[in-house]
């Protein structure tokens, strides 16, 4: 029996991996009629530490105007390239292991997670952990960690 997918949650963080998994799942989107939720988590921990918690507020201002810059030129090109456009873009603040495995999923009734093999270098994985080892090992939806281009 085939699973269609109709709402899938697209986790980015900036990079290729990130940008791998949402071109699959424009891919399955256009196949299966479904929906993309795309999702940059701004990581308030890492935001903590980097800055020793002497924030004004104006940090998290910038970092959320820089991810609505991003996602912003994700969906368009989203429009422009692949012809897709039943795509909706989503910016939260905490920790994105939780908040990608349950918290996003279940306000918006994901039935998907299709993430990036890893955004992180070896040593922030090391620090902070692997946000999709996390996501693949928790999350009460199906999760396709994505590694290849769809071309692949």
């Amino acid at each position: 029996m085939d699973q269609e997918y109709q709402n899938i949650l697209v986790p980015v963080d900036g990079s290729k991996e990130s940008e791998l998994a949402l071109e699959r799942a424009i891919f399955v989107a256009k196949r299966n009629g479904a929906h993309v939720d795309v999702l940059n988590v701004i990581d308030t921990r890492a935001m903590a530490y980097n800055f020793a918690g002497m924030s004004d507020g104006s940090i998290a201002y910038q970092l959320v105007d820089k991810s609505k810059e991003y996602l912003s030129k994700l969906l368009k090109e989203a429009k422009e390239k692949n012809d897709f456009d039943n795509m909706d873009i989503h910016i939260r603040l905490g920790n994105p292991k939780t908040i990608i495995s349950f918290d996003f999923i279940h306000d918006h009734h994901n039935d998907m997670i299709m993430i990036g093999a890893s955004g992180l270098s070896r040593m922030q994985r090391a620090v902070m952990g692997s946000v999709t080892s996390y996501v693949k090992r928790n999350a009460p939806v199906d999760v396709l960690v994505v590694r290849t281009a769809v071309d692949q």
